[in-house]
Formats: structure tokens, C-alpha cells, sequence
């Protein structure tokens, strides 16, 4: 059966047009921290040491945002939050009729690791990089805040427009995206080089994301594939946070 792209355009979901409101609030925290960093870098002394106790700035703000959304990825809450993100949890679970075939779905989760692994090693060159150029001083504890910051806007950039991790995964879309929940790990990971309660408390924060994420994967594998979750596929889709991947935007065509 061919595809042809459906002349009228379908209405987004709830889900994507909350994660649009998102990307336009990111970015106005990327304008913020940006402007912050022209105008007034003292005030990122914050991410030193006990700083963080001191005295209240608007990053106390921007850390509660980013603690919260990592909290809503180990807790269980029926709200607004994309299937691909909370696909790890039992609620979100349609196990199919049929018999499940073990033994494809131990060859998928093997294939889909290997390839998470992949850009684990590729992302871990990164943060050397940033490693080798913060010990000598070519980038200072700001400037690895506001890589964090854009590696923030690009996260659902990803999401929504378009994700160059695809191209190592092969996966069709993001709600079968088997590092979904790797956001906040990669988006926190500058933050290694820097000493203080602000950045390591996001990290270790994002560390615990990406175990719970890790063991579920391990205990309940087939949450994780649309050929043992009907919530997975494509039929089954409310999100439709990948509208350019979606065939259901798609009408057949004999």
C-alpha cells in the first residue's frame, strides 16, 4: 500500500501542543540565562561551593523546574506527560493478546542497547571535550551552565522537529525511543566539572532518572517494544509528538 501526505493538515494533540508551550518556555530560559550572562555574570556564582543557600536568585527558580520535570519521570503521575517518557511504568502498559515471542524480544532490547550505547560513548566524548577545555580554562562554570541550558532547548527540539540520535537508534518515533528518558543526563552532564549543591544535586539527580529508566528496561523489557505494548503503536498513538515520523498523518492511497 502506498502514502500519500494528507492534503489537509491534522490538528496537533494536547500533548504536542503542551510540548511546544515548553520548547517556547525553554527558550525564553535560554534568552534569560543568555541575557544573565552579558549582563551580570556574578550572579552565576550560585553553581559554587554552598552558594546556593546564601541568597535567592531566579536560578533557585530554574532548579525547581528542572527537579521537578526529573522527579515526573520516576513518579508514576497520570498527568499531561508524553507515553514515550512514562512508557517504563506498569499504567502505561497494554500487553498484547497474543503470545509474546520471548526470544524477539530479548533480540530487540539487545539491539536497541547496543545502539543506546552507541551515542552513550559518542555523548561521553563530548563531555571530554568540555573536560579538556574547562581544565584549561578555555570555559569557565557559566559557560558550562549555558551549554546545559541549550542542550535544554535542543532536547525538545528533538522531540518535536527533529532528533539526529534517530539516525544511530532507528527508531520510528520518540514514543519508542529507547533513551526517551536520557534527557536529563545528557542535559545535566557539563554540569560534572562544576563543584557546588546547584549542579551536583541536578546531577546525581539525573544519574537516579537514568537507573530507574536502566532497571526497568532490565525487569520489564517488554514495556519498551510495540510488538509486546499496544500503547507503543502507531494505531494506538495520542501524543503524536513526532508528527514529520507519524504515519497516521498519512492517508492510503490503492
Amino acid at each position: 500500500m502506498k502514502y500519500r501526505k494528507d492534503k489537509k493538515m491534522q490538528p496537533a494533540s494536547g500533548i504536542r501542543n503542551l510540548y511546544i508551550a515548553k520548547l517556547v518556555g525553554r527558550c525564553m530560559i535560554c534568552c534569560f540565562c543568555g541575557m544573565m550572562y552579558a549582563i551580570n555574570r556574578e550572579s552565576f556564582e550560585i553553581m559554587n561551593g554552598l552558594n546556593f543557600f546564601r541568597h535567592f536568585s531566579p536560578f533557585h527558580i530554574i532548579w525547581a523546574i528542572w527537579m521537578a520535570g526529573m522527579l515526573l519521570q520516576v513518579v508514576p503521575v497520570k498527568s499531561r506527560i508524553s507515553l514515550g517518557s512514562q512508557k517504563l511504568f506498569r499504567f502505561r502498559f497494554r500487553p498484547i493478546r497474543e503470545k509474546v515471542n520471548v526470544q524477539l524480544l530479548k533480540q530487540y532490547i539487545v539491539s536497541t542497547t547496543k545502539s543506546a550505547y552507541k551515542v552513550f560513548i559518542l555523548w561521553t566524548a563530548l563531555i571530554i571535550v568540555l573536560g579538556v577545555l574547562y581544565s584549561y580554562k578555555i570555559i569557565d562554570d557559566a559557560i558550562l551552565f549555558m551549554i546545559t541550558v541549550i542542550f535544554y532547548v535542543c532536547d525538545l527540539i528533538c522531540v518535536l522537529i527533529w532528533c539526529p540520535f534517530r539516525l544511530i537508534m532507528q527508531n520510528r518515533c520518540c514514543t519508542t525511543c529507547r533513551i526517551f528518558n536520557w534527557d536529563h543526563l545528557m542535559m545535566f552532564s557539563p554540569q560534572l566539572f562544576v563543584k557546588g549543591f546547584f549542579s551536583r544535586s541536578l546531577l546525581l539527580m539525573s544519574i537516579v532518572v537514568w537507573i530507574v529508566w536502566e532497571l526497568c528496561v532490565l525487569l520489564h523489557p517488554e514495556r519498551f517494544w510495540e510488538h509486546t505494548n499496544d500503547a507503543l503503536k502507531c494505531a494506538n498513538c495520542t501524543d503524536k509528538l513526532c508528527m514529520q515520523y507519524c504515519r497516521k498523518l498519512r492517508s492510503p492511497v490503492s
